[in-house]
């Protein structure tokens, strides 16, 4: 893949963005029937190789141009020999959309409002509405697509599934659960959030080569909106390594977490945090648990802390330095007893990371802007229950648009948020640029407990990599930004392989850890 290929594959946009890129492309000259034949037929070789054999395939026609890109892609299956069937549940349609019924009909194919000519089909192509749809959708438009997802035929919807809002992936009264969805030009927002993920099905880009100048003229360079790809996950690896290195070199860690109650996290961090080659990782935990760590990670440095009566943290010992390290990740399982232990590691110059019972510290004390202060950067890794507690605010916010939220509470708190669910966000503060990535790797076999405490090892670890390229005054936020894209990444795409192999009932956290390793080896040859 070229650069600009690559590139393409990264951008996502709103309905508005796409709106006015396509419209640069048709006042430079570009005729809009062109490129309807242009798109349509990239989607009609498409669904050849999918389903080489000619069966018969149901076309749904809406009023606008998806209606005439599912009209074209009709007309072309026909001429290889494909049945086709046409249904419209609206009589009325755009000019363009028209010329193309019009010349079907010439071929002997009518549209017919009786959904029952689709139901038959073998296939199912949803071309009713594109990228743009913002108002709820109305009867008997409802009921068609009720009816259609009834059926256990494959549905492939061109752009997006019909009935979903572009940019947040709410269903507008009702929407086509699609077996694959092609997405033309660029991927749109809402087909990354949440609560599009069961209507989108598998989804894939049709690239129909949209011009880089267009593209920069409405989103700038870089894009402010992107998905993080294997490339773009690999090159903030911490590798090759050097032949002549010594452990100084990969970064120190400490993990602060466990406690009697919950030391399985500091287990599991410790792991995710091993698999990155860090150089040097220190983890304290309360002194009681000390003998499990080091039956578990004998290369690290165990450090026992003073405990309260319940088995919690109640303060770092004295002796620890820590500004010596080179990242710092706070909270799986230190339960809300440790309060004052956020106050001192918030003051200490090395990029922090803070997850899980450190944030709910945070939250009960209501201590959100101490954060913007820190020099260094903070990285804050909630899930939507953690969120809303520590930006109550959002929660409106959050239901309707997880990215706009996560951009919001970035730029309020000066922090790095990648916002956990189905498609982690990752969210940076105005101050330091404002992008925006989205990790389109998932599995629901990762919601499972202690998975979140893999991740702050992972998370931790590459960071505590990326401070070789900054200074005690200049942290790099560039390669500290890479390596928090890269662990959110990996841990999914883990997550994926164990689940391939296992099931997703299969992937318990501590199973996955030992998947983490062969799924970067595994990803660094296919991309070789």
């Amino acid at each position: 893949m070229t650069k600009d290929k690559e590139q393409i594959h990264q951008i996502v946009v709103t309905a508005a963005q796409m709106r006015a890129i396509e419209t640069r492309v048709f006042e430079a000259g570009m005729p809009v029937a062109a490129l309807m034949e242009k798109v349509a037929g990239m989607v009609t070789r498409r669904i050849q190789e999918l389903y080489p054999h000619p069966q018969k395939v149901g076309f749904i026609i809406g009023p606008g141009h998806n209606g005439g890109d599912a009209l074209v892609v009709a007309r072309e299956l026909h001429f290889q020999g494909y049945p086709i069937v046409l249904y419209s549940p609206v009589s009325k349609f755009k000019e363009l959309t028209g010329h193309h019924a019009r010349y079907l009909a010439s071929l002997g194919f009518h549209i017919s409002n009786d959904i029952s000519i689709v139901q038959e089909c073998d296939l199912i192509v949803d071309g009713l509405f594109g990228f743009g749809l913002e108002k709820p959708l109305t009867e008997p438009i409802i009921d068609g697509i009720n009816q259609i997802n009834q059926l256990s035929q494959p549905v492939l919807s061109i752009d997006i599934p019909s009935g979903l809002h572009t940019d947040t992936g709410e269903v507008l009264g009702a929407a086509i659960r699609a077996t694959r969805t092609f997405c033309l030009g660029l991927w749109k927002l809402g087909e990354l959030q949440d609560k599009a993920l069961e209507y989108i099905g598998i989804p894939e880009l049709i690239d129909f080569d949209l011009p880089s100048a267009d593209i920069e003229a409405v989103l700038g360079n870089p894009a402010p909106i992107r998905r993080i790809t294997p490339k773009v996950a690999l090159a903030h690896l911490p590798l090759p390594r050097a032949a002549a290195s010594h452990k100084y070199q990969f970064g120190h860690l400490l993990l602060i977490c466990g406690s009697r109650q919950y030391a399985g996290a500091s287990i599991l961090a410790g792991l995710g945090a091993r698999a990155t080659g860090v150089g040097m990782l220190s983890i304290a935990v309360p002194e009681s648990i000390k003998p499990i760590l080091h039956g578990q990670l004998p290369e690290a440095l165990i450090i026992g802390c003073p405990e309260t009566a319940t088995g919690a943290i109640s303060n770092l010992p004295e002796h620890i330095d820590l500004h010596s390290y080179d990242a710092i990740a706070c909270g799986p399982g230190i339960t809300t007893a440790p309060e004052s232990l956020i106050a001192t590691i918030l003051s200490v110059n090395a990029p922090l990371i803070l997850d899980a019972d450190a944030l709910n510290i945070i939250a009960q004390l209501g201590a959100i802007a101490p954060l913007s202060y820190r020099k260094f950067p903070t990285i804050i890794t909630p899930h939507p229950g953690e969120f809303k507690r520590l930006f109550p605010h959002l929660e409106a916010s959050l239901a309707k648009n997880r990215v706009e939220a996560a951009q919001i509470a970035a730029t309020e708190s000066n922090t790095v948020v990648l916002l956990k669910g189905a498609r982690v966000v990752i969210a940076r503060p105005e101050k330091f640029g404002g992008e925006t990535w989205i990790n389109p790797q998932s599995t629901p076999a990762l919601a499972r407990g202690g998975s979140g405490d893999v991740l702050t090892g992972l998370l931790g670890g590459l960071i505590a990599h990326s401070r070789r390229f900054s200074t005690p005054e200049s942290p790099n936020q560039t390669h500290i930004f890479g390596s928090v894209q890269t662990a959110v990444w990996w841990h999914a795409r883990a997550g994926e392989i164990a689940a391939t192999e296992l099931t997703e009932m299969g992937v318990d956290a501590f199973t996955l850890t030992k998947y983490l390793l062969s799924a970067i080896r595994s990803e660094i040859q296919t991309n070789a």
